[in-house]
C-alpha cells in the first residue's frame, strides 16, 4: 500500500491533489499534517494528523514508518523575515530532512510565481535546495488558481485575469485541477525509477 505525506495538504490546493490521488490510487494511504489537524475531506484511507512542520525531528515523530511520497503545500507571503522563513523555508527543509531519511520515492512542492519579492525569492531558494537532494522532486508554480467551488474575491477576478494573461503568463489563471493532475503525475513519474522502502 503506497502512503503519501501531505504538509499543509488540508488547502485549497491539497485537498485537490488528496481527492484525485485517492481516485486514482484505490489503495492509497495519505496523511494530512496541518495545525489544526482538521480537513474538509473524510475518507478511510485518509489520516489527519497535528504537527509542527518546521523541525525534522517534530515531524519525523507522527509519522508513519514507511512513506512512499511527501508534499510540502506550505508557505506564505510575510513582511516579517521570521514569518516568511517559518512559512517557507523551515517546512520545505523538514520535507527534504524527512524524505532523504525514510528514502522516499519522491517528493512534491509548490513554487510560488506571484506576490511580494521576498516570498517568490524564499520559494525559489527552497526549490533550488529540494533539487539538490538524491530523492527525486515534482514542482508546481501555479499562478492565480481557480475552479473547484472556490468562491472568494480571487476566483471572482478569474475573467479578467484571463485577458491579463493573454499579456503576462504569470497572470493567467490556471484551474485547480489541473495543477494536481499536473503534480500528481509528476509525483507518481519520480517515484517510478526510485527504489521502494
Amino acid at each position: 500500500m503506497p502512503t503519501a505525506v501531505l504538509l499543509g495538504g488540508n488547502g485549497y490546493l491539497g485537498r485537490e491533489v488528496t481527492r484525485q490521488w485517492l481516485q486514482q490510487e484505490p489503495n492509497l494511504a495519505v496523511y494530512v499534517l496541518s495545525r489544526s489537524g482538521h480537513n474538509q475531506l473524510q475518507d478511510p484511507r485518509l489520516t489527519n494528523l497535528t504537527a509542527d512542520v518546521t523541525t525534522p525531528a517534530a515531524l519525523a515523530a507522527v509519522l508513519p514508518a514507511n512513506i512512499d511520497y511527501i508534499v510540502d503545500f506550505i508557505g506564505a507571503p510575510q513582511k516579517d523575515p521570521a514569518q516568511l522563513k517559518r512559512l517557507n523555508q523551515l517546512p520545505a527543509q523538514s520535507m527534504r530532512a524527512v524524505a532523504e531519511a525514510k528514502h522516499v520515492r519522491a517528493m512534491g512542492f509548490v513554487g510560488g510565481v506571484l506576490g511580494p519579492k521576498s516570498f517568490i525569492q524564499v520559494k525559489k531558494a527552497c526549490l533550488a535546495d529540494l533539487k539538490q537532494s538524491p530523492i527525486p522532486l515534482a514542482y508546481v508554480a501555479p499562478t492565480v488558481i481557480y475552479g473547484g467551488g472556490r468562491d472568494d474575491a480571487l476566483a471572482k477576478m478569474v475573467p479578467l485575469l484571463k485577458l491579463g494573461g493573454f499579456f503576462n503568463r504569470n497572470l493567467r489563471p490556471v484551474r485547480v485541477e489541473d495543477v494536481a493532475e499536473d503534480l500528481i503525475a509528476q509525483l507518481r513519474h519520480a517515484g517510478e525509477g526510485h527504489d521502494e522502502n
